[in-house]
């Protein structure tokens, strides 16, 4: 189980009803209960008084499902934002580019970050290596993220679960420490 030191926050990225949508149309994704882990983690850092960031897609090509006029764009109930958490809106699939993320992050003293959302090899693996690369003690919370099968470059399909595996293998030591909800949560707790 990590030491968690008391300058920790909770980066939820991307929980957005586009997800759904594309469930609905048919994709499969791994990891059903991740967004109930979401919600276990955003109850935890409430309770512990931790400050939680709230990330959230703007797509901006006209065919996007994060568009700000679509219903997509809108966050998923389980994890919406309290009164004075903040949300921070990206373009890109990094939560640090073209945000004030880092600069609030840095001005609260903050140094672990505790990583969860959507989707595991997209805007969480980015935003989870960025963290890293900028010094952050990053933990990813395996089982609140979670992510869709695709088709490879030569045709290939790669599951849901295979692709979530490989992302968190690659992140793993070198970027964040893969971490789960219940372990995040004792560690709150004991801090």
């Amino acid at each position: 189980m990590p030491s968690l030191p008391s300058h920790i926050a909770l980066i939820v990225v991307d929980v957005q009803r586009a997800f759904d949508e594309w469930e609905a149309a048919g994709k499969r994704r791994n990891n059903p209960d991740a967004v109930a882990r979401i919600a276990d983690l955003l109850r935890a850092f409430r309770a512990s008084g931790a400050p939680i960031f709230h990330i959230r897609h703007e797509g901006t090509k006209p065919t996007s499902s994060f568009r700000p006029d679509g219903s997509g764009y809108k966050v998923k109930d389980e994890a919406r934002e309290a009164p004075g958490e903040p949300v921070i809106v990206k373009r890109v699939n990094s939560a640090f580019i073209g945000t004030d993320l880092e600069s609030r992050l840095r001005a609260a003293g903050i140094t672990t970050l505790v990583i969860c959302g959507a989707t595991t090899n997209h805007c969480v693996e980015t935003t989870t290596r960025m963290a890293g690369n900028l010094g952050f003690d990053a933990h990813l919370v395996r089982d609140a993220t979670w992510t869709f099968d695709r088709i490879g470059p030569d045709g290939d399909a790669h599951s849901a679960e295979a692709i979530h595996a490989m992302t968190l293998s690659n992140l793993n030591g070198e970027f964040a420490r893969i971490v789960s909800t219940g372990e995040m949560i004792a560690a709150l707790a004991a801090a």
